[in-house]
């Protein structure tokens, strides 16, 4: 049977869209994990930790989709990718177990409440230094050696993977402020404000050595963005990213309290923009493309079905979290 529809860039754009939702979704609430170790007192603990507790967990469901997809989608670059960062990857996932347990525990074991308030925020930034290890090492690209990953345990630690994470702190710490702008009132929002534009500066010069190193080390992606016509083409995506930038600056820095989060998210959009275009059609950079890697015809076609019943439920119980608790919250009536 001759087949007839192209799978694979469906299960592309599905990966993708994965990838970015939990980015941005668990990003805010990492970046929220990280700001709640600079809060100043009891009330202002309470008060962050209410404005994501009705919906942390559930952030992580793009995870699975996420990594699951790849497996089931992509298995050959699933065999590559996940052998080549496999210490990041457990190192995230303990992380992310152990900030659970921070959460829960808090509330319910009050003679050790530092303890478990230290353990929240550590596991949140030490989750996203890992995540961002993982992306550095992908954007720099995995050695192959017959269909398998040809390179060592500790490959992915580079200075590129290392600014990444760093990188990355920086810009979930700004979703985390952007969400406390809009979640928050008072001193915890003026915090978050400050807070924002700190992270804000740290993400400019994240983007500005990215955009340098990467063409440096791969001539792929040198060319991608700096040959005729491309150049032309694709101008609109850093100027866009610059004007972004500065119109969050502004808002973190007057009474808007939905720009700042808006503001970030288009930065994570047009950073993730960024990587797609010097990357595509690569599933393992520079390596194997999307087609090379894909599972068989009949395999994606069995698995989209499913797939496409379980994404409109995913997205209904998401969108519905965010409705039902949409608005202020406060630490002594929640929210209002």
């Amino acid at each position: 049977m001759t087949q007839v529809l192209d799978l694979v860039p469906i299960w592309t754009v599905i990966l993708g869209l994965a990838v970015f939702f939990y980015v941005l979704l668990d990003g805010f609430d990492l970046g929220v994990g990280m700001l709640y170790g600079l809060a100043l007192d009891t009330r202002a603990r309470n008060t962050i930790m209410n404005s994501i507790a009705p919906i942390w967990d559930g952030n992580e469901t793009w995870l699975l989709l996420g990594g699951i997809g790849l497996l089931a989608a992509f298995p050959v670059a699933f065999a590559v990718i996940i052998p080549a960062v496999y210490f990041p990857i457990l190192v995230m996932l303990l992380a992310l177990v152990f900030r659970g347990l921070a959460f829960e525990f808090r509330f319910r074991d009050a003679e050790n409440r530092t303890f478990w308030d230290h353990a929240f925020c550590y596991g949140s930034g030490i989750a996203t230094i890992a995540q961002g290890t993982v992306l550095g090492a992908f954007i720099q690209g995995f050695s192959v050696v017959d269909g398998q990953f040809g390179g060592t345990s500790f490959t992915f630690l580079t200075p590129f993977s290392v600014l990444t994470g760093v990188a990355l702190m920086f810009g979930y710490g700004l979703l985390g402020a952007g969400w406390l702008v809009l979640k928050t009132e008072g001193d915890v929002q003026a915090a978050a404000r400050r807070h924002g534009r700190v992270c804000l500066a740290g993400v400019a010069i994240a983007i500005g050595i990215v955009c340098i190193w990467t063409p440096l080390i791969s001539p792929t992606v040198a060319a991608r963005w700096f040959d005729w016509p491309n150049l032309l083409v694709l101008a609109p995506v850093p100027v866009l990213t610059a004007a972004v930038g500065f119109i969050t600056w502004c808002a973190l820095g007057s009474k808007a309290e939905a720009l700042p989060f808006l503001g970030a998210i288009g930065l994570f959009l047009l950073s993730y923009l960024g990587i797609a275009i010097s990357l595509y059609p690569m599933i393992v950079p520079y390596q194997l493309t999307l087609w090379e890697a894909a599972s068989s015809p009949r395999t994606q076609a069995f698995l989209l079905v499913g797939t496409l019943f379980l994404l409109p439920v995913i997205l209904t119980y998401s969108g519905w979290s965010y409705w039902v608790f949409r608005g202020k919250v406060r630490t002594d009536i929640g929210y209002q």
